[in-house]
């Protein structure tokens, strides 16, 4: 089957294509999803021949940008696919409130249509997902569903890479108890109210060029303080975290990368810049284990909130654990380099939970 690809806005490397998605069935007009691809080099000597792809999928407040890690996996000899969600991104348009969703299981449409789009350009070959924060929540728990419900689909699926992944509600206790019992009741009366505390900027003023990062991106899609949570989308990842938490089985092996160390929330400063200022690194480290299947957690000293974002050091130590982790978990039909020892800065921990 033929799809109209289009050029994409990070350049000549990538294109785009549209998934439409239809009615959004929480009453925000027509939705639609939007799968990039980084484009093969012409020069590549194998630009004809078959090869595993990844599925990225990012976070909240939060879109495909980072074409260095496009090119970290096609160099370990992979294709590589990112997808913007509904009403994120590439995706959002007029009337959309940003990011929400009423019930995670939705994102099943166009998570399952990018896998089939894959497929038609590579019939039979393996995929592996990945994911970002929130986007680690959503796709744990669609592999989880697809294995029981899709095992076709599911086959094809041969490991997963977790970034910080979004496991549990960072904060005080009473944020986890009585504080989601209260996020819930009024997400039912007013779901697309929009909680009283902003998200911090200090994260987004760490990354972004504009104020202390390196990196360069549409601040209309993803703002330095980050867009207004609502009630509704909190509940619906409060859900997510529940499902995880009785235990899952994505049914593939996970590498789970983090920063060994959080600082939340607040204004920028220094510190910002060596650790997660989004989630509590515990609480990926607890409930990693959650996932079913073989895990491998790997800490990373002086990372920030997306380990690919951090400081030059701790970014090296990033990409060098992911692709170890390929070649030593995941089915290839490219030739890997030799494995060689761990890099300084991580902690490898691997546990057999299947």
């Amino acid at each position: 089957m033929a799809h109209d690809w289009e050029p994409d806005v990070l350049g000549p490397d990538f294109a785009a294509l549209t998934i439409d998605l239809g009615p959004d069935p929480d009453g925000e007009g027509t939705v639609t999803a939007t799968l990039v691809r980084h484009l093969r080099s012409e020069s590549d000597a194998d630009v004809a021949a078959p090869r595993p792809s990844v599925l990225y999928v990012h976070g909240f407040t939060d879109y495909f940008f980072q074409a260095p890690l496009a090119t970290a996996f096609a160099d370990a000899g992979y294709d590589f696919y990112a997808l913007d969600l509904r009403k994120c991104g590439r995706s959002r348009k007029p009337g959309h409130t940003p990011h929400f969703i009423s019930d995670l299981s939705l994102y099943d449409a166009e998570l399952g249509a990018a896998l089939d789009v894959i497929d038609a350009a590579a019939p039979g070959t393996p995929v592996v997902v990945a994911a970002h924060s929130t986007g680690g929540l959503i796709t744990a728990l669609w592999l989880d569903r697809l294995r029981a419900t899709d095992p076709g689909r599911h086959g094809r699926v041969t490991g997963q890479v977790l970034n910080s992944p979004w496991f549990d509600l960072q904060g005080a206790p009473a944020l986890r108890s009585w504080g989601t019992v209260l996020v819930r009741t009024i997400a039912r009366v007013a779901p697309y109210r929009v909680l009283p505390n902003r998200l911090p900027g200090g994260y987004g003023e760490s990354l972004h060029v504009s104020a202390h990062g390196e990196w360069e991106y549409d601040l209309d899609l993803k703002p330095l303080g980050g867009f207004p949570v609502t009630f509704g989308f909190l509940a619906t990842v409060r859900r997510g975290h529940a499902a995880l938490h009785r235990g899952i089985d994505t049914g593939v092996p996970s590498l789970v990368l983090r920063s060994a160390r959080s600082v939340l929330g607040g204004p920028y400063r220094p510190e910002i810049d060596t650790a997660d200022t989004v989630l509590d690194t515990e609480q990926i480290a607890r409930w990693s284990g959650c996932l079913g299947n073989r895990v491998t957690a790997v800490p990373i000293d002086g990372a920030r909130h997306d380990v690919f974002l951090s400081r030059e050091e701790p970014r090296a130590v990033a990409y060098a654990e992911l692709s170890r982790w390929l070649t030593e978990n995941t089915a290839t039909l490219s030739i890997r380099r030799s494995v060689e020892p761990p890099p300084t800065g991580s902690s490898r921990v691997t546990r057999d939970v299947s």
